[in-house]
């Protein structure tokens, strides 16, 4: 448990006072956002802020892992490395983009095929390497069973081994480009991603420590009810992390940001989260914890459905957040609502895990 706490402190302190020097370097460089003309014209003042922050978000959170290793004397689980793994990759892909919105003064970066072919090639070796490294017990990071709270009867290997990677491959990237890109989508006002992304890791951090505690891997006392996450207080130490990155970062970003997190961040954050409800085994239970992304992201598509079916949209402006701006709300409440109903779906989806085990 010292782990959890030194990873949390330790990336925190990291992101609260890296922060400053990172904006000190970007502005030197002149690295600021470039603004979107069909945005709300509210936004047009944030040109030139700072961006990539998400670069601090991923090396806090690198650092703070990497201290409580050293600090507790614990070496590195491979479930914990995946999920960093996917979190890094990804955020170099989101990197690239937000350099080339930069150097070319656009609001578009990578091509959208480029932009899937890393989000796929980081993907698919994440996939692939979950399913290998079997421990002592014979456990992998992942497994081919569907999960929700825990692994469900619905096996994606019921043709075979074979038949089972290559859908399971199909599945992890289905989660991890919709939640990488429901994370993207709900970076638009400051500190709105990284407040929600800083609860919903929380949760996680919450949901780890109570695998650990009941894992089935504690012999003779695990109960009928364990869970057979391989690695549990690992990763909780990369959710602490993270949510240790995010409060720091939060500092900054609040409104009025004095830094984006761009897609380097957004898509790394995005990454992680599938990472972890994949190797938690709470895929599905993942879009109730997440459930704020999960509305951004309905938001956008029925805006997009809609339009095509009928000509007319059902909102302002899509995603989300962006139809109440326009009807007048102020910035700061909006966030501030927002991460309301963010956490009121952590409640519930933790209420929904916990209640599962206290029925079971």
């Amino acid at each position: 448990m010292r782990a959890v706490l030194i990873s949390g402190g330790v990336a925190m302190l990291v992101a609260l006072l890296g922060t400053p020097l990172f904006i000190r370097f970007l502005v030197r460089r002149q690295y600021g956002q470039f603004i979107r003309q069909d945005g709300p014209t509210a936004h047009f003042t944030k040109r030139g802020t700072p961006t990539m922050g998400g670069v601090v978000i991923i090396g806090a959170t690198l650092l703070g892992w990497a201290a409580a290793l050293l600090l507790t004397g614990t070496k590195p689980s491979v479930s914990e490395i995946l999920v960093l793994f996917l979190m890094t990759g990804l955020g170099l892909v989101g990197f690239l983009d937000d350099f080339i919105k930069i150097s070319r003064q656009r609001s578009l970066g990578l091509k959208a095929r480029w932009k899937i072919v890393g989000q796929g090639l980081v993907g698919v070796a994440f996939a692939v390497a979950a399913l290998q490294f079997p421990n002592d017990l014979f456990r992998t990071p992942a497994s081919t069973k569907i999960s929700f709270i825990r692994d469900t009867g619905i096996d994606l290997a019921f043709a075979g081994a074979t038949i089972g990677l290559i859908l399971f491959v199909i599945w992890a990237n289905f989660l991890i480009t919709a939640w990488s890109n429901a994370v993207n989508l709900t970076d638009g006002l400051d500190g709105l991603a990284t407040g929600v992304s800083l609860i919903v890791f929380g949760a996680y951090v919450v949901i780890c420590v109570w695998q650990f505690n009941q894992s089935c891997q504690i012999l003779g006392s695990a109960g009928p009810r364990c869970y057979e996450t391989r690695d549990p207080l690992a990763l909780a130490v990369v959710a602490a992390a993270i949510t240790g990155a995010c409060f720091g970062f939060l500092w900054w970003n609040a409104s009025p940001a004095k830094i984006f997190m761009g897609d380097t961040g957004s898509l790394a954050l995005g990454g992680a989260l599938a990472g972890l409800s994949i190797l938690t085994r709470t895929e599905i239970l993942a879009a109730v914890v997440g459930g704020l992304f999960v509305l951004e992201v309905l938001s956008d598509v029925i805006q997009i459905g809609f339009f095509k079916m009928t000509g007319r949209r059902v909102f302002k402006m899509a995603p989300l957040h962006h139809h109440f701006e326009l009807g007048g709300w102020g910035e700061v409440t909006i966030v501030i609502r927002f991460w309301i109903i963010a956490g009121l779906f952590v409640a519930l989806g933790v209420g929904i895990f916990y209640g599962e085990w206290v029925a079971g």
